[in-house]
């Protein structure tokens, strides 16, 4: 198995999911994740509203987008981010997921409201909205994380 840092797993994750899989010898795994994917990619036109995306053209995005596919990516996308950095630990860390998880909920959270979703009067459209609601989802998963683990704590302090 190849030793991928954190960052150098989540990152190559962040590009396409599957990669770090693929990097640390995690065959079966990192193609499923390629593959899952290549057809979610294709059968949202994902691509295709990326671009009308960062063309400005949000309505053309929203209308190439197929939101019964794109709902999955979220889940996929940080899931393989998850296990890429879970497969990077040399020891087990309480409720590290939960930051991974909650991104997950809020980004499909934010596809949902991102045919709708203004701020400051900017329609951000399918593709931003999602990025946006991204910062809510790990900063509550990080809080929830802490808060757990303080509680936890408080209520059996003698147990490490």
């Amino acid at each position: 198995m190849r030793d991928l840092s954190k960052l150098e797993a989540i990152m190559w994750s962040i590009a396409l999911p599957g990669f770090s899989q693929l990097l640390m010898k995690q065959y079966w795994k990192g193609t499923l994740l390629v593959v899952l994917e290549f057809i979610i990619n294709v059968q949202s036109n994902f691509n295709l509203a990326i671009m009308q995306s960062f063309l400005g053209n949000m309505q053309a995005s929203i209308d190439a987008l197929d939101f019964q596919w794109i709902m999955f990516y979220p889940c996929l996308y940080l899931f393989a981010m998850w296990d890429a950095y879970k497969s990077t630990l040399k020891e087990h860390k309480e409720y590290a997921f939960l930051p991974f998880v909650f991104s997950a909920y809020f980004v499909t959270v934010g596809v949902m409201y991102s045919t709708r979703f203004e701020v400051f009067g900017i329609f951000p459209g399918p593709i931003f909205t999602p990025m946006i609601f991204l910062i809510p989802g790990i900063i509550s998963g990080f809080l929830v994380k802490y808060a757990i683990l303080f509680f936890k704590a408080q209520f059996n302090p003698n147990k490490e």
